[in-house]
């Protein structure tokens, strides 16, 4: 179990100066180093820490001051496993603020918390996004408004640009209801990409868990200081959340900049490298993350370091959920394997701050079992990447295919399991809004690319393309990247409405990737973790047909808040009424309900899927759905169904922009549809009767 301390580690200030409290088992003695700040090297005072109950170390010292800048030096044992070097200026895993000295090593900046400092919330509050209403969006907050002219160029790239009333205006026109912001804790190039003269632009590379990344605030506040930094990065918080808008964070918990054997020796690694790293008996690293170096969750240090982290960024800076990056690292026991059980898990489930935040889980890493999706705990949202790969081959790999001249691989029923929620993955107990649905994510294609090209185009990140997946399950149409031909641009299109659509009308929580909506492309490249220039910047000069993309998403994400019919917080139970469950009907391109060897075989890509809320929370509502994978077009009929009178058209994929005009179709009508395109319709009418659900064997397909 974590550990529990009479008083926080890290620095805490009062009028007398400060306190320092630090973790460390195999220590044998620590000092506090506290340094000239307009001197990094100049040596003001070095104090003793004294050790105490649960290997926790500390010291008073008059000059720790908000501003003052510290390091601490570790002595211990020598051998296998051990790094101390009583000489080294080490950095406090808790420090609220960095600096780096002109060695390129780093310093710890004493920060004296928020209500000290005075800020001013300005009355706004969490919005606290009920789950099933959420809508997601990725972004990387230089990405995002390093291009927007909207926003004052000073203000470009930084927290302060995303805070901006040009940037909060587009997320509001949009609908969605929180940004997901790629890691902002404060984080360094690693060694390997330094050598090549790349730079980590995502940020997967944490240097301390309690600071903000500095460069991402303006450079007025750059050049005040630690303090400066934190308070834009509150600012930003408090200006979204005034504006409805929930900001969540991509944490990376799982590993730290430190690296493998050979990387720097900057902080955890010199204060107890047993103590928080895992190893074997003779001090190897074992690395369940890809990336050098593994935090030992089996203990109970790296335990209590995860738990503050998350409390004094969901408490102090009052940001709303995580999502944890290689979480099934966070779920490995002592032993090396993962468990749903894990004291850490269930710590953040029970802990009365971290319970109330979104707690998104990437449920996998690189170590033996670690494929975990869907065996996270309740109070968990995963990331669903079976729903990924399952929307990818339907519409985009089955179509290659097809083009070729070969059978499509999969049907009807694959897919239909997914758009329901993904019952075969998830537990009943924890429902649809277990997933996270996605199509794109920061690693990978965009949306665009993965209809513009077939292969990776990785050569600018120096790795001569052998980095980033192979397996993209994406489709050009015909022609790898650019081109004139209008009939695959119209077609990429398309394909791309039906991926944002698919993703849009599903159950479960959608999240899209900031450009997405209007057809943003990275030219191929599938990994652009080093890629920091246009190529991974938002562009806000849009053509035609990127604004047209935009209005369809709009739509999509409208119409998805106005139908809880789309938005089921629970599975259907065969010839049950299931509270907060959307009943189901399905039906064939004749409007009769689907029989078994339409759901299975792999010829049929073709249905129609009716869902009906049930009214506990909001009015009744139903929905129909019609999806068409085949290239030719199709007649069908729309179904009689009890209650319903008629159906009016709100979206359809075939179309560039939605309809500014209502369509209104009785039960028993045929319409058709083009091919490979998808439809939505809302039902009219009272309620019915109807309990119907897809077979069995068609909610557990996926």
């Amino acid at each position: 179990m974590p550990f529990a301390t009479r008083s926080p580690l890290g620095v805490t200030t009062n009028n007398d100066g400060g306190t320092i409290r630090v973790w460390s088992h195999n220590a044998t003695a620590i000092e506090l180093v506290v340094l000239k700040s307009d001197d990094p090297n100049w040596v003001v005072e070095t104090v003793p820490l004294t050790r105490g109950d649960n290997d926790v170390w500390e010291a008073t010292c008059g000059s720790l001051v908000n501003g003052a800048r510290y390091a601490l030096r570790a002595d211990g044992p020598v051998g296998f496993g051990h790094d101390f070097d009583k000489s080294r200026n080490l950095l406090d895993p808790y420090a609220r603020g960095l600096a780096q000295a002109p060695d390129r090593t780093w310093r710890g900046v004493v920060v004296e918390s928020l209500a000290q400092s005075g800020f001013d919330w300005a009355g706004a509050t969490k919005p606290n996004t009920l789950l099933d209403h959420s809508v997601l969006y990725e972004l990387h907050v230089r990405g995002f408004s390093k291009l927007n002219q909207a926003i004052p160029e000073r203000l470009r790239g930084t927290y302060a640009g995303l805070a901006h009333d040009a940037s909060i205006e587009y997320l509001l026109g949009l609908g969605v209801t929180a940004v997901e912001l790629l890691p902002v804790h404060a984080f360094v190039t690693e060694s390997r990409l330094s050598r090549l003269g790349r730079a980590n632009y995502w940020g997967y590379n944490t240097l301390g868990y309690f600071a903000p990344h500095a460069a991402y605030a303006s450079p007025a506040a750059q050049a005040v200081g630690a303090r400066a930094v934190r308070t834009e990065f509150a600012g930003m918080v408090q200006r979204l959340h005034t504006a409805g808008i929930e900001v969540i964070l991509d944490v990376v918990y799982n590993h730290t900049a430190e690296e493998g054997p050979g990387g720097p020796t900057s902080s955890m690694r010199g204060l107890d490298n047993r103590g928080y790293y895992r190893q074997d008996d003779k001090g190897h690293y074992i690395d369940t993350t890809g990336c050098g170096n593994t935090l030992n969750f089996g203990l109970s240090a790296p335990q209590q370091l995860v738990l503050d982290s998350m409390r004094y960024w969901a408490d102090e800076l009052q940001v709303d959920g995580f999502r944890l990056d290689l979480a099934a690292t966070l779920g490995r026991t002592a032993r090396g394997d993962y468990t749903r059980d894990h004291p850490l898990l269930q710590a953040m489930l029970n802990d009365p701050i971290l319970s109330t935040t979104k707690l998104i889980a990437e449920p996998w890493d690189v170590g033996m079992g670690g494929w975990q999706t869907g065996n996270f705990p309740a109070g968990f949202s995963e990331w669903n990447d079976g729903y990924r790969d399952q929307m990818r081959d339907f519409w985009l790999s089955d179509l290659r295919r097809v083009d070729a001249g070969h059978a499509a691989s999969t049907g009807i029923g694959p897919y239909a399991t997914r758009l329901a929620g993904s019952s075969g993955t998830f537990a009943n107990e924890r429902g649809p809004l277990a997933g996270v649905n996605f199509m794109t994510a920061h690693d990978g294609f965009t949306l665009y690319d993965l209809t513009a090209y077939d292969e990776k185009h990785n050569l600018g990140n120096g790795e001569s393309n052998r980095d980033g997946t192979s397996d993209n399950r994406s489709y050009n149409h015909g022609v790898e990247g650019p081109t004139s031909d209008a009939s695959i641009l119209a077609a990429r299109r398309r394909s791309a409405r039906n991926l944002m659509g698919s993703l849009l009308l599903s159950a479960g929580v959608p999240m899209l990737v900031a450009g997405d909506e209007f057809l943003r492309s990275q030219k191929g490249n599938n990994n652009a973790y080093c890629q920091d220039s246009e190529l991974t910047w938002v562009s806000w000069e849009h053509d035609d047909a990127a604004r047209a993309m935009i209005e369809s998403t709009r739509r999509l994400i409208a119409v998805r808040k106005q139908n809880p019919a789309l938005r089921p917080t629970q599975y259907g139970r065969f010839g049950e009424v299931v509270p907060g469950a959307s009943q189901m009907d399905w039906y064939d391109p004749n409007g009769l309900p689907m029989s078994s060897d339409d759901w299975n075989s792999p010829h049929n890509r073709t249905l129609l899927y009716l869902a009906a809320s049930t009214p506990e929370f909001e009015e009744f509502n139903r929905v129909l759905i019609i999806v068409h994978a085949h290239n030719d077009d199709i007649d069908v009929v729309l179904p009689e169904h009890d209650g319903v009178t008629g159906y009016r058209k709100l979206w359809d994929s075939d179309s560039e922009r939605p309809d500014t005009e209502e369509t209104l179709h009785v039960p028993g009508e045929t319409v058709t549809l083009a091919g490979q395109s998808m439809r939505l319709y809302r039902a009219l009418g009272e309620p019915g009767t109807s309990t119907a659900t897809p077979p069995l064997a068609t909610r557990n397909a996926a």
